[in-house]
This record gives structure tokens, C-alpha cells and sequence, in this order.
């Protein structure tokens, strides 16, 4: 084979390794069983590495799905067993105009009224939850992944009997736990996220 075969040949290695290579994967494991989240880092870039740089530093770990909502999402990510709120890095700029959808099996970012409050928590849909995207009321809320695995456990967290516990409404009466959180495998970070 001439040199110059090769060369092309390794090109096209590189390319089709480029274009296929795969999102991440992280899998949670909860008190009801294991979700797996395939996640978006060209749609949202800043989304996605806030969301893997609280999963590596264990930020998940004991918190609970704290606000269950049926036929509309779970929510999890920020309170402790005990409704008490963990530390936070600063917000992040919500990326909801990525053309993402708020569709059953998506995974977005919790915020408060301000369009760039979100941290840490998210929500997974559990309906189609259409006025949540962007423009349709506001600027919306951020998708960056969607649920590849565990959907049967979504199902069985929202459908837990729910209580009201202090301030806090739709909050299951016993706790569902996130006991960890991994990235099972690495995607190729997109350039804005490098």
C-alpha cells in the first residue's frame, strides 16, 4: 500500500471515529432502581459539563427525587433526606434555545423564575411537557439528555403517594434516594465545551 493510501485511509478512521463517537452515558443508581441518561453535549455544551462535573464530585450522592409530579416529571438533584438544600457552584446559562425538546424520557435543568438560575437539580418528563420548552411561555427550561434505560423506574418513582414536608409540596412520603452517580462512558466533548 502506498504512503499516500495510508494517510487517506487513516483519515477516514479518524473522521468516522469522530462522527460516530458516542454521548455520554452516566447511569444512576436510586433506591428504586437504575436510570441510565444518555446526555447531549452538542446541543448543550455548558449544560452538560455542569451536570458530569457534579456527578464526579459525588454532589448526587444521598440526595433525593424531592418533587414527584404525575403526568408531569420527578425531580431530584439538590435537598438532602431531611428537605435540607445542598451547596451549589454558581448558576449556569440556560441553553434551552438548543431546539430540545421537553418530551417523555427528557432530562432538563430545575431553575427558579430567573431564566440563568439553574445548578445542580433537574427533572426528568414524564409527559410531554411542551409549554416548558423555549418560547412557548418564557425562555424555558434546558433539555440535555433523555432516559436510555430505567424508564420503568421513572414510572414507579412518580407514582409513589406524595405528602406535603415543611414548605416543600409533592415531596414523596418515603424518601427515594440517589445513591450514586457514574459516567459509564465518556462522549466526545464538542469544541464550545473544551
Amino acid at each position: 500500500m502506498h504512503i499516500m493510501q495510508k494517510m487517506v485511509l487513516g483519515a477516514m478512521f479518524t473522521l468516522a471515529a469522530n462522527v460516530f463517537a458516542a454521548d455520554p452515558v452516566v447511569e444512576m443508581k436510586t433506591s428504586m432502581g437504575t436510570i441510565k441518561l444518555e446526555l447531549y453535549p452538542e446541543k448543550a455544551p455548558k449544560t452538560v459539563e455542569n451536570f458530569l462535573q457534579y456527578v464526579k464530585n459525588g454532589h448526587y450522592k444521598g440526595t433525593v427525587f424531592h418533587r414527584v409530579i404525575p403526568n408531569f416529571m420527578i425531580q431530584g438533584g439538590g435537598m438532602t433526606p431531611d428537605m435540607a438544600e445542598k451547596a451549589t457552584k454558581a448558576p449556569i446559562k440556560n441553553e434551552a434555545d438548543n431546539g430540545l425538546k421537553n418530551e417523555i424520557g427528557t432530562v432538563a435543568m430545575a431553575r427558579t423564575a430567573d431564566k440563568d438560575s439553574a445548578t445542580a437539580q433537574f427533572f426528568i418528563n414524564v409527559n410531554n411537557n411542551g409549554f416548558l420548552d423555549h418560547g412557548v411561555r418564557d425562555f424555558g427550561y434546558a433539555v440535555f439528555g433523555k432516559v436510555v434505560e430505567g424508564m420503568d423506574v421513572v414510572n414507579k418513582i412518580v407514582a409513589v403517594p406524595t405528602a406535603n414536608k415543611g414548605m416543600h409540596q409533592n415531596v414523596p412520603q418515603k424518601p427515594i434516594t440517589i445513591e450514586s452517580v457514574k459516567v459509564l462512558k465518556e462522549g466526545e466533548a464538542p469544541a464550545a465545551a473544551k
